[in-house]
């Protein structure tokens, strides 16, 4: 289970300088423990390596890196702004933790600083012969790292920001945020039921955003410190405002300050959602790129076409029951946690194509037929919340379609797939 502040050091891959700046440190400490060689008994006995030779290398190096780290900079951007414009801002955070991306400008940016500083080391004489010749092999892995990094990035950058690569990353971390859901759908608490819930005193925040991140390990130690039981009211996702509290404990006693600031230091608030934690962010991500596509201005029936079949796949791993080596998580018997609800997923993920997709006649026979497969699933409120959206798509393309014969092939796609077996 994660802390907070292993939360927050997860995030960091969202920022763009973290990975540069981790890579700029491992640079200069392999620049200095290049003279760790110095001290091997069979420094004596290595090839000798002239200053200049090593130099002449580094001068390369550190004249080419900071320009094509500028090219990388340069193009990234350009990525980003395409995946924002094509798909949605919301996906910005997922073409911005590309790895490949990130790894190749820290290997841009940390090449050139070890040029640098291993230049600086060599006309001070800080190197022996030893230390010579392990900045020299240093230089060569260097130079054929950032040579690979290089190929394989221009590769990648060719792809990334292109709508289908955006949607690929959105189902991604959808998946990613549901698999961990399923192993832990209240978050390692107690489920909240009519018998598990609880009424008394409310805890509020000052703080307005959307919830982020819950640590129920702190929340667990905070209930048993205080012999109280919590439940959490403001789930990962949840939009925070004055009038809602994050958590209700089972005391109508009211609780001193400093303990309303600690579990409030629980709970992560952030301007935007995320997807750790989140499951019905990742559909919403996948839904707000369908409706941009079946906007007038795009006209692109074809990728609400592609995302309904995507999200017929998530809904299917949803459903998948767990392994026997997917145990349950259940560690905190004090907080009480509310389950997601399987209506409000399918909301998420299909009102907005129903409604913008209404007069596509394409787009209303595949609904019917995503409602389809998703009721055969042996999942409970599966086949209930399929047919309520197959019926609510109906609706929508009845009053949408314009002409007879379109709207009676949806319908009897609607009729075939609702037929149990």
């Amino acid at each position: 289970m994660k802390t907070r502040f292993i939360h927050q050091i997860l995030q960091l891959r969202e920022r763009l300088w973290a990975k540069p700046l981790l890579y700029c440190l491992l640079a200069v400490m392999a620049s200095f423990l290049a003279r760790a060689a110095d001290h091997w008994p069979i420094g004596a006995l290595l090839p000798e390596i002239t200053p200049d030779t090593i130099q002449t290398l580094l001068a390369i190096i550190s004249s080419s890196m900071l320009a094509v780290a500028t090219f990388a900079v340069g193009s990234m951007v350009a990525s980003y702004a395409s995946a924002s414009g094509s798909a949605t801002p919301r996906a910005f955070a997922l073409v911005l933790a590309d790895d490949v991306s990130q790894t190749a400008l820290s290997s841009f940016i940390g090449a050139f600083i070890f040029s640098i500083v291993s230049i600086v080391a060599l006309k001070t004489g800080f190197y022996d012969r030893g230390g010579l010749f392990a900045l020299f092999i240093l230089t060569l892995a260097i130079f054929a790292w950032v040579i690979l990094t290089f190929v394989r990035w221009v590769d990648n950058i060719a792809r990334l920001g292109r709508l289908g690569t955006t949607i690929d990353k959105a189902e991604a971390a959808a998946l990613a945020s549901i698999d961990q859901r399923r192993r832990m759908p209240v978050l390692g608490g107690v489920e909240k039921t009519s018998h598990t819930g609880l009424r008394g005193t409310k805890v509020f925040c000052d703080e307005i955003g959307y919830v982020q991140f819950v640590d129920m390990r702190q929340l667990q130690t905070i209930a048993e410190q205080n012999d109280l039981r919590i439940m959490v009211d403001a789930m990962p996702g949840c939009f925070l405002a004055p009038d809602r509290p994050l958590a209700i404990l089972n005391t109508s006693e009211a609780i001193d300050e400093a303990l309303g600031r600690k579990i409030a230091s629980a709970f992560v608030i952030g301007e935007n959602r995320t997807h750790d934690n989140d499951p019905r962010f990742g559909l919403i991500v996948l839904s707000e790129i369908a409706a941009r596509a079946l906007s007038p201005a795009v006209n692109d029936p074809g990728t609400a076409i592609v995302i309904t079949g995507r999200f017929v796949r998530l809904f299917a791993a949803w459903a998948r029951p767990l392994s026997d080596d997917e145990p349950i998580v259940k560690s905190f018997d004090r907080v009480v946690v509310p389950p997601i609800a399987l209506a409000d997923m399918f909301d998420d993920a299909f009102t907005a194509i129903a409604r913008d997709g209404a007069g596509v006649v394409e787009v209303g026979i595949r609904l019917q037929k995503a409602f389809g497969s998703l009721a055969t699933l042996e999942c409970p409120g599966f086949a209930e919340q399929a047919r309520r959206h197959s019926d609510l798509a109906l609706d929508r393309a009845k009053t949408a379609l314009s002409l007879s014969d379109d709207f009676t092939r949806v319908e009897r796609i609607a009729r075939i797939a609702s037929r149990p077996g």
